[in-house]
């Protein structure tokens, strides 16, 4: 079902690699919502990916770009305005990469030059299509951004690795460059801690099978799906949550405020 909640509104999704991805599922989602969509994503990814499959769905334009290369973001934001005829309604933030993690790196091992493109890619990305966008005036009065991020932020969860460090960071920037944004153009920045999902990034975790297990079992609600996602991310682009900015939203059926569950401790208990 659509209620065109964001018919007329224009916006650009970074990071839909494939039909299990959040980003993917949120371009979907606003289309289906009445929206007009800019798709993006690293070069490398648009080779291995299939956006192409989901641009036509859509009838959305992919513009590759490199988010750790200002000039690539300029183009990026200047060709989709130039698309749009005018500046853009909402930004979507899916990107995340480490390096340490793909080279079997333990935390307390970590390589620290791998580290740098990890905060930088996964984290610092936001700050520069921030600055990018706020720069070049690209988006509206009263826009959204959304970045998604993860529970590991503010609690251990060991083999997330350096991610956790990233995702803190990123948590930071939205609430830093969110505020100036908020006071210049009332734009609002918010990020949303989603449920372990399992996207084909997110299965590269080790563990991951048991801990999206666990969670199921740690959620009164149960773990929300990439689905669930997009739907909550379309209304955090809409004009229904245009007092919302700066904050750290939980989208984990629970998770994130529950101590035990009846199910974990039967588990447990045999």
């Amino acid at each position: 079902m659509s209620n065109q909640i964001l018919k007329g509104k224009k916006g650009i999704i970074f990071g839909a690699l494939d039909e299990k991805s959040i980003a993917w599922k949120t371009a979907l989602r606003c289309h289906k919502e009445g929206a007009q969509l800019v798709l993006t994503n690293a070069p490398v990814a648009l080779r291995m990916g299939e956006i192409n499959k989901l641009a036509e769905e859509v009838q959305a334009p992919v513009i590759g770009a490199d988010v750790t290369n200002m000039d690539d973001l300029k183009k990026l934001f200047e060709e989709s305005m130039k698309h749009f005829g005018g500046g853009v309604d909402f930004v979507l933030h899916s990107i995340g990469m480490s390096l340490n993690v793909r080279k079997g790196k333990h935390y307390t091992e970590m390589d620290y030059g791998f580290n740098q493109k990890t905060l930088d890619i996964s984290a610092m990305s936001l700050h520069r299509v921030l600055r990018t966008a706020w720069d070049l005036d690209a988006i509206n009065d009263w826009g959204s951004v959304v970045a998604l991020t993860y529970i590991a932020a503010q609690r251990v969860f060991p083999d997330y690795n350096e991610m956790a460090d990233a995702k803190a960071l990123l948590e930071s920037v939205t609430r830093s460059f969110g505020y100036h944004y908020g006071v210049r153009k009332k734009v609002r920045v918010n990020t949303i801690s989603q449920s372990p999902t399992r996207t084909t990034a997110g299965s590269g975790v080790k563990g991951f099978d048991g801990f999206i297990n666990y969670a199921e079992k740690m959620s009164p609600l149960g773990n929300a799906s990439a689905e669930d996602c997009a739907n909550y991310i379309a209304m955090m682009f809409s004009d229904m949550s245009r007092m919302v900015t700066m904050q750290n939203l939980f989208h984990d059926g629970g998770f994130s405020y529950t101590g035990v569950t009846g199910d974990v401790i039967a588990q447990m208990e045999k």
